[in-house]
């Protein structure tokens, strides 16, 4: 299985009056983060489902994702809010939806939750060693069987610069 770890795009400063959960996008988060999803489009990349956090700032992300056409389906997890954890998501969320080794799944959420994820995911442990710019990705391979901490492959780190 694949998984892709989306960081949702530039968003509002946090400010006085606005709950951190209620930030959306900017002009200029939407626009890139379009231009971003329609590069991925081009590279021929596909997401069986998006996964988005519930903040709105992710769910535009991720509305975007889907309405440039890298999937069909999506849908709202609350492991994927700031204060997520991935040991609860993965026996949760993914463990019991038992999802063919083909699957690709986009996550679409914050920092630095999922560099931590990514590291976890990759050795075991989250070292602060990984960055995720906004509207950038991580893609990483998970182990055909058994416990994918510490195991996993990355095959994919990108700031959005470089699919612009």
């Amino acid at each position: 299985m694949e998984l892709y770890l989306i960081r949702h795009g530039i968003a509002q400063e946090r400010a006085a009056g606005i709950k951190d959960e209620e930030r959306v996008l900017t002009k200029e988060g939407r626009q890139k983060t379009d231009k971003v999803a329609q590069r991925l489009v081009q590279l021929d990349l596909h997401f069986d489902l998006i996964v988005t956090s519930p903040l709105v700032r992710a769910r535009q992300t991720a509305e975007i994702l889907r309405e440039t056409g890298l999937s069909s389906q999506m849908e709202e997890s609350n492991h994927l809010a700031p204060d997520g954890n991935i040991h609860s998501w993965l026996k949760d969320w993914l463990e019991p939806r038992n999802y063919a080794q083909n699957t690709q799944i986009a996550l679409v959420g914050h920092e630095p939750c999922l560099s931590e994820w990514a590291e976890i995911l990759l050795w075991g442990e989250a070292k602060a060693s990984l960055v995720l710019k906004k509207a950038g990705m991580i893609g990483i391979k998970l182990p055909e069987i058994g416990s994918p901490l510490g195991r996993s492959q990355m095959f994919w780190l990108t700031p959005p610069k470089y699919l612009l």
